[in-house]
């Protein structure tokens, strides 16, 4: 009798096969690894940075095959060299452990917020755009820079549509709401909820980093309101015809979304609060039955505020999934080339990567806090912030118990670095950029990537000098 098989029954033989080798798959040791395994992470890196000014239309229509293509390059030669069962490991590790619980907090906050329309009319003022700011840098904390920032640019693009100089205001709104307001707790920027995802407590950063933020976000906030009254007073500044017009009373639409927000602010919590035995072992990732609600809970979250939003909301609030899908589509590539990046990091000293761990270290061998300032702030500035926490974290030890304790400082540096000096470039944080489309799309002639800089680095630099004397030094 001749025995057949269907194409899933072979499928399931196959991978019945190959998962004790996932699972027996070693951890990467970055210590045999050469440092041309990085190129495709600084490939990627330098693609978003550098094609958007030499081919923005190409890179308009393809960003997403740049990013596969440099996920291609490192994972094709990986699997060739260590083979299919590392590769593989590595990859399911990458997708389960961390970009997946990434990516649905970033949608989900990313829908919610594009589900609520601020109704009516206000006007720019000094007093008002700062008080826009700093409600910004309080929400950004508990519902994310992406969602803080998705719910208060449009609003105050249109506070401020009379005006004749409005950069700046969108250029600190990107440096307090969508960087340093998010300093405070896990939902508040990406790294941090990274960092929560390897153990970090969920009010640690607010117990520890609350000086630091409420000295830059106060600072930002005092300078901007001199600029501001600057540019309102002195430059001809108010249009005789107001682009929006006054309307009677002022409100919220799709305000069911505020209640998502809750439940999303419940979602994570719970996952971090939540202790459970219970945990599925999957090619090697062990993933827990609390994240996986808080995962399943943030998709239920983002299709029910699909659901119940009006279709005006969207309209008037101008909504679609491209901001969303660019991050999507380059972070899924940015955290698989990062793969071989962070196992060379951990290898410490005795891995190629042995200068960058001698600079953040002392002749003692203890950790200089202030280069973990620097280090990582720098690196974030250009290579993403999330990522670059992930290298740093590992870097010092990786041991969240030990870093929350015994090494405290250092852990500060790391989030501190990673979550304010993501203001530095417009790729240093996934919000930086969607606000800068919402703002272009709303007529603001936002400066170009080197143009911002010039911006970040003439304020921002001299802050964070300042605060390296005091807090890190």
């Amino acid at each position: 009798m001749v025995f057949t098989r269907s194409r899933w029954q072979w499928a399931l033989v196959v991978m019945a096969a190959l998962l004790p080798g996932f699972a027996q798959a070693a951890d990467l040791d970055g210590s045999q690894l050469s440092v041309l395994w990085g190129v495709p992470f600084a490939g990627i890196l330098l693609s978003i940075a550098l094609m958007p000014l030499v081919a923005p239309s190409f890179w308009h229509h393809h960003y997403g095959k740049v990013a596969a293509g440099w996920a291609l390059a490192f994972m094709v030669p990986f699997t060739f060299v260590y083979g299919f069962g590392a590769a593989g490991a590595g990859l399911i590790h990458a997708l389960l452990a961390e970009y997946i619980p990434f990516i649905l907090l970033l949608t989900a906050l990313f829908t919610v917020a594009g589900g609520i329309f601020l109704r009516g009319n206000l006007h720019g003022s000094p007093a008002l755009n700062t008080g826009i700011l700093a409600i910004g840098a309080v929400l950004a904390s508990f519902m994310g820079t992406t969602g803080a920032s998705m719910l208060l640019i449009r609003p105050l693009i249109r506070a401020n549509d009379n005006r004749k100089h409005r950069v700046h205001v969108v250029v600190f709104f990107i440096f307090i709401v969508s960087n340093a307001g998010g300093s405070l707790t896990p939902l508040g920027d990406p790294p941090l909820f990274l960092g929560f995802l390897k153990g970090v407590d969920f009010f640690w950063t607010m117990q520890n980093i609350f000086p630091e933020t409420l000295f830059l976000v106060g600072v930002l906030l005092t300078l901007f309101y001199v600029i501001d009254w600057w540019h309102y007073h002195h430059r001809e500044e108010i249009q005789p015809v107001d682009p929006t017009p006054d309307t009677p009373r002022f409100g919220f639409d799709g305000a069911i979304n505020f209640v998502l927000l809750g439940v999303i602010v419940a979602l994570v919590l719970m996952s971090g609060l939540w202790k459970s035995d219970v945990e599925f072992n999957i090619a090697g990732t062990h993933v827990g039955l609390p994240g996986l609600v808080r995962d399943v809970g943030l998709i239920l979250v983002a299709i029910v505020s699909l659901k119940i939003t009006p279709d005006s909301v969207h309209a008037s609030n101008q909504f679609n999934w491209e901001p969303m899908l660019e991050v999507a589509k380059l972070f899924a590539g940015i955290f698989l080339t990062i793969i071989p990046v962070i196992a060379m990091l951990k290898a410490g000293t005795s891995g190629p990567f042995s200068a960058v761990v001698s600079a953040v270290t002392n002749p003692d061998g203890s950790n200089n806090t202030a280069m973990y300032f620097w280090a990582t702030g720098l690196l974030s500035s250009f290579l993403d912030n999330a990522p670059t926490y992930l290298v740093f974290f590992n870097t010092a030890g990786g041991d969240a118990a030990a870093l929350m304790t015994n090494f405290a400082p250092t852990l500060v540096a790391i989030s501190a670095g990673a979550v304010f000096m993501g203001a530095n470039t417009y790729i240093g944080n996934a919000p930086n950029l969607m606000v800068k489309a919402i703002a272009e799309d709303r007529g603001v002639p936002m400066p170009s990537f080197f143009g911002y800089m010039v911006w970040s680095f003439g304020i921002l630099m001299p802050l964070f000098a300042f605060m390296t004397w005091i807090w890190f030094a």
